[in-house]
């Protein structure tokens, strides 16, 4: 017996089971990671001050709300330590993480980390939603 149905169900099953995977890292600690392509993710970008104070709270906001005029999903959290953040976002497929720290406040440059590669560049904060937006394109 065939059966030729294809409905949307089936092909968002096939995405989520295509996109999950459990990496082992050192100190045989797992990370689960939800792959989804960066224009399939329900949130593109998290936003992290680093800690509650110094102003970093407010200039992650700002942040934020420059992504979210740009149309871009974002995700606000200051709960908990960093680490365990990202792990957060990487479990849901946010693709990029921002950290907002005392370089920010400083010299005006933020973190901004890639869930697949997990590698972290400084950038200027002025430069971020432009290039969250390329990325979204390419």
């Amino acid at each position: 017996m065939i059966e030729p149905a294809a409905g949307v169900d089936r092909a968002i099953l096939c995405f989520l089971v295509d996109a999950f995977e459990e990496q082992e890292l050192e100190g045989g600690e797992t990370r689960t990671v939800l792959h989804l392509h960066p224009r399939l993710a329900p949130i593109k970008v998290a936003v992290f001050p680093l800690v509650k104070k110094d102003g970093l709270p407010e200039i992650a906001l700002k942040i934020e709300d420059e992504l979210r005029s740009e149309g871009i999903a974002t995700y606000y959290d200051q709960a908990g330590a960093i680490g365990r953040r990202y792990r957060r976002q990487d479990e849901v497929g946010t693709p990029w993480c921002i950290t907002v720290d005392g370089e920010t406040a400083e010299n005006g440059t933020i973190t901004l980390r890639d869930r697949d590669t997990m590698e972290q560049e400084r950038i200027p904060s002025d430069s971020l939603t432009e290039r969250i937006v390329q990325k979204l394109k390419a």
